[in-house]
This record gives C-alpha cells, sequence and structure tokens, in this order.
C-alpha cells in the first residue's frame, strides 16, 4: 500500500525559524492545516507546536482541531455558506466574510448559541476570488457594526490563489489605509490587518513589508520550505517534511513506444510519441497509486533518473531506465510532491499516512 510520511522533527524546525521571524516583526500567526484534510494523527503534530491559532476551510475540520485543542483558536478562511453558519459559529472562533446576508445569519447562530463571533472581512485588490469591492466597503462595514453578537476583528485580503496576482508593496499599503479610514470613520479599532500569507514572507525579508500588516496566515511555507513568491525553495528550510513511497506492483522491459492506432485515453488526451524511440526499451514500473490518488504532475521520482511516463486510475508507470538501481517487486519508489500533490494524497482513503520521527 502506498503511504505519505510527515517529519515531524523537520516540521518543527520549520516552525521554529518562522515564529522567530514573525515574533521579530511583532507579527502574529496562524498555521493553514487545510492541506491536512482532517488527519488526526498528523493535526495532533501540528497543534503540539505551539502554535496559538489554526486555520482552516472545512467546518469538519475545525471540529476536529476542537476535539484535539479546545483552547486552540480556530478561523474558518473562506466564506461560510447559509446553511453552516450555525457550525461555523460552532466552530470557529473566528471567520472570514464578504457576505453581508451571510454575517447576518452568524449573527443570528451567535445570539441563539449565547457567544460573540469575531469576523475579518477581506476586500478585494485584485486577485478577484473572495473579497468585497472597495467601492462598497465603508457600506458594507456600517451595516455589519449594527449586528449583535458579532465583533470586527480584521480586514484582510486574498492573493495569489487563483489568478497569481502576487502582493506588493503598495497593494498592502491600499490595505493599511482601508483599515484606517474605517476606524476614523466609525470611532472603532480594528486589531488585525490580515494580508500576509506565505507569499508574502519574502517582504518581511526584504524589509518592504508595510508596518500595519500584522496577521499572517501560512501552510505552504510551513510544510514544505517554500518561497512562493519565486517558486522555489528557501535553503534554511526543509523541502522535504512530507514524502510519498509507492509500490512497485510490476515491473518489466517494455517498448518506449506504444503499438497500435492511438485514440484518447481516460482523460481524454490522445498521445504522442518521438518516431525516433521506436524500437528503444526501458525498465518500467507500475507503482500502487494513481489518478484518484493525486494527479501525476505533482509528484516527482526523488531519483532524477526517473520520471514519470504515464497514469490510470489507480496506477502510474516510471521510466526507470536500465535499473540501476536493481530494483524489484515489492520495493518502493520515493517521490516529492508539491502543494497540490499533498492536498490530494491527504484527501485519499487509500494511501496510508505515517510520522517519522
Amino acid at each position: 500500500m502506498a503511504y505519505i510520511t510527515l517529519n515531524t522533527h523537520k516540521l518543527k524546525e520549520n516552525y521554529d525559524y518562522l515564529d522567530r521571524l514573525f515574533k521579530q516583526h511583532s507579527i502574529e500567526w496562524g498555521i493553514v492545516v487545510k492541506m491536512l484534510c482532517g488527519n488526526r494523527k498528523y493535526l495532533e503534530k501540528v497543534l503540539s507546536l505551539g502554535i496559538r491559532q489554526v486555520c482552516d476551510s472545512r467546518i469538519s475540520n475545525l471540529r476536529i482541531i476542537k476535539s484535539i485543542a479546545p483552547q486552540i483558536e480556530t478561523v474558518f478562511i473562506k466564506p461560510a455558506a447559509k446553511r453552516n453558519a450555525a457550525r461555523v459559529v460552532q466552530y470557529a472562533d473566528i471567520s472570514f466574510n464578504t457576505e453581508l446576508e451571510t454575517i447576518r445569519l452568524l449573527s443570528k447562530a451567535a445570539v441563539n448559541q449565547n457567544k460573540k463571533h469575531r469576523i475579518v472581512i477581506m476586500i478585494e485588490l485584485g486577485e478577484l476570488r473572495e473579497g468585497v469591492l472597495r467601492d462598497n466597503f465603508i457600506e458594507f462595514y456600517s451595516n455589519v457594526f449594527e449586528l449583535p453578537n458579532i465583533e470586527v476583528i480584521g480586514i484582510g485580503t486574498n492573493l495569489t490563489c487563483m489568478y497569481g496576482v502576487l502582493p506588493n508593496e503598495d497593494k498592502l499599503i491600499q490595505l493599511c489605509l482601508y483599515k484606517q479610514l474605517v476606524e476614523a470613520k466609525f470611532n472603532k479599532q480594528i486589531p488585525y490587518i490580515s494580508g500576509g500569507a506565505s507569499v508574502t514572507i519574502p517582504l518581511i525579508l526584504k524589509g518592504i513589508l508595510p508596518n500595519g500588516i500584522n496577521h499572517f496566515r501560512v501552510g505552504e511555507t510551513l510544510y514544505l520550505g517554500t518561497d512562493v513568491y519565486y517558486s522555489q525553495p528557501y535553503e534554511h528550510m526543509h523541502n522535504d517534511v512530507f514524502k510519498l513511497f509507492a509500490e512497485i506492483i510490476e515491473l518489466n522491459e517494455k517498448p518506449v513506444v506504444p503499438t497500435g492506432e492511438l485514440g484518447h485515453n481516460l482523460t481524454g488526451q490522445t498521445a504522442s510519441f518521438d518516431e525516433a524511440l521506436t524500437g528503444k526499451v526501458s525498465f518500467r514500473a507500475i507503482v500502487d497509486v494513481g489518478l484518484l490518488d493525486v494527479e501525476d504532475g505533482h509528484i516527482y521520482p526523488v531519483d532524477s533518473s526517473m520520471h514519470i511516463v504515464g497514469a490510470s486510475s489507480d496506477m502510474i508507470v516510471v521510466d526507470i531506465g536500465n535499473n540501476a538501481q536493481n530494483l524489484c517487486v515489492g520495493d518502493s519508489i520515493e517521490f516529492r510532491l508539491d502543494y497540490m500533490g499533498i492536498l490530494r494524497i491527504m484527501n485519499s482513503d487509500y494511501v496510508d499516512k505515517q510520522l517519522e520521527e
């Protein structure tokens, strides 16, 4: 059975580095744990790191987090579905919001549960995902401030996740100015400017992060040691906290080019091959993980002499050349994964999850 491992020692070192960095700049931060897909074993390790706040986009995951560590501050980081308002208030101490009608339902749920529900209002700064339009945000805040049992604790934005719009000094200064405008207009104090994510960390390192940005939500850089802004690893962080191991279930020397008339494969694509490879052979290892578990474009053999040549729903085929490693059926091939690769694997019930100390 294929399995993924989380190295707890490397995760702790990545966490300690980020925690020191944020403390040096008086920044509060929360760990985004949605990539763990509610896996209790992994969540227990993350929650033991010492973080005060965790963020997720699934209510069921927040429920698990609260069952493990009731004292932890939980943040629901996408606009809630209206039908889930009561559950958001039950399991999230804070939620990110963009729709007035939904906040009204959160207010009603908070009253019914005798709770004060805290919210961060997200502002649209160009990514065109979630966010209140800038022309409307003063009126939006005016309506929200009237709602009972709702406390506005922050203004925030999301960048990069959909279209790749990068954060820069100008955009984040705008966010700081909007916060100042709301405070002056309504005589309210808004503690958080949640303008930071993994992609914003390089602005800290360059010394160009606006002073007002005081809250970050970080997932990818913690788990992968990735400089998301420049799509490269940080040298001083571990890039292999997660590893995937898949067992070889068939190993044979086969032609490189298939024979017969080619039609569409199961993903709707038609393969093409260099005719110069006709007659060539190589060893091909079939491993016990497939497209049901992960897209083959998001995992990479650690051994650079190997490369993935195809995949179906339950199997991935790896070209291992002349098999200089003397691999056999039953051996495992180690893969590294990018963010989406880990996310998909973690959501698969067919891949075992293990800890590596």
